[in-house]
C-alpha cells in the first residue's frame, strides 16, 4: 500500500481577537491507501481541524503535510477527495439528483454522463429511485446518504467525513454504519472519519487515532484488527470490547487540562 496522507510535526495556531489559539501540535500521521482511519477525542481537541487541514480548508502554521504526494491545495484542485459534512448540506431547491449532479456540472461533465453517475451513486447508497425527490422529502439518514453519494459522484480516491452521523438517532446511525462499511468494502476508498462515538470508531475503522485536547495532539494510534466481516453483533464480542476499552483508556489518559 502507498501513503496517501503524510503529516510531519504539523502545527496550527489560529490568530483571534483574544490572542493566539493553538489548535494542533506536533501531529505525525501516515494514512495508507484503502485504510479506514477514525479520529476520536473530546470536543475541541482538533479532530475536525485536522480533517480540514487535509482538505485544504485550513492552512497549517508549522510542519508539513502531503496528500497523494502533493500539497493539500494541489490535491484539492485535482479533486482527490470527497468531503461529507456534519449536516447533509443539500441545496433545498435542487432535487437529490440535482444535488449529486452539482460537482459534476462544475467539472463540465456531459448531461448523459452525469445521469449515469447519479444513477450509479444513488445505487451505491441504496437511494435508487429518489433522484427526483427534494431533500425535505427525505429523512435525516437518507439526506446523509445523498450527501455521501454527492461526495462520491466524481469518483475521488478518498472520502473525508466529519461526524456525518452524529445528529442521527442510534438505530439510524447503526444502519448507516453498516451501509458505510459495505460501501467502503465495495469501493476500496481511503476513508478518514471524525467521530465522538467509541463504538462507531471501533466498528468502522482499521485504525483509530485518539486525540487529546488543548492543543490537539495524537495521544495514541490503535489498530482495529476485527477483519472485513463486521455484523453489528460483533460489538458484543470480547475482541471488540477489548479495543473499545483501549480507546476509552486512551481518551481518559489524554484528557488532561493541565499545562
Amino acid at each position: 500500500m502507498s501513503v496517501v496522507i503524510d503529516a510531519k510535526d504539523l502545527d496550527l495556531t489560529f490568530q483571534t481577537n483574544d490572542g493566539p489559539v493553538h489548535a494542533l501540535s506536533n501531529i505525525n500521521l501516515q494514512v495508507e491507501t484503502g485504510e479506514f482511519v477514525s479520529f476520536i477525542g473530546p470536543s475541541g481537541c482538533g479532530k475536525t481541524t485536522l480533517l480540514r487541514v487535509i482538505a485544504d480548508l485550513e492552512k497549517p502554521t508549522g510542519g508539513t503535510i502531503s496528500v497523494n504526494g502533493v500539497s493539500p491545495e494541489q490535491a484539492r484542485l485535482a479533486r482527490a477527495y470527497g468531503y461529507v459534512f456534519q449536516a447533509a448540506a443539500l441545496y433545498p431547491w435542487r432535487t437529490i439528483g440535482g444535488n449529486i449532479s452539482l460537482p459534476l456540472e462544475v467539472m463540465g461533465i456531459s448531461k448523459a454522463e452525469r445521469a449515469e453517475l447519479i444513477r450509479k451513486n444513488l445505487e451505491l447508497v441504496n437511494l435508487t429511485g429518489f433522484d427526483k425527490k427534494f431533500p425535505w422529502q427525505l429523512s435525516g439518514g437518507m439526506q446523509q446518504r445523498a450527501s455521501i453519494a454527492r461526495a462520491l459522484s466524481f469518483d475521488p480516491d478518498m472520502l473525508l467525513m466529519d461526524e456525518p452521523f452524529g445528529a442521527l438517532d442510534e438505530i439510524v446511525r447503526d444502519h448507516l454504519n453498516e451501509q458505510l462499511l459495505k460501501l467502503w468494502a465495495q469501493t476500496k476508498k481511503t476513508v478518514v472519519f471524525v467521530t465522538h462515538s467509541i463504538p462507531e470508531a471501533v466498528f468502522l475503522s482499521t485504525r483509530i487515532v485518539v486525540m487529546s485536547p488543548r492543543p490537539g495532539r495524537i495521544h495514541e494510534i490503535i489498530d482495529c484488527n476485527l477483519g472485513d466481516d463486521r455484523p453489528l453483533d460483533i460489538r458484543e464480542t470480547p475482541e471488540f470490547l477489548e479495543i473499545a476499552q483501549q480507546v476509552r483508556e486512551g481518551l481518559r489518559q489524554g484528557h488532561s487540562y493541565d499545562d
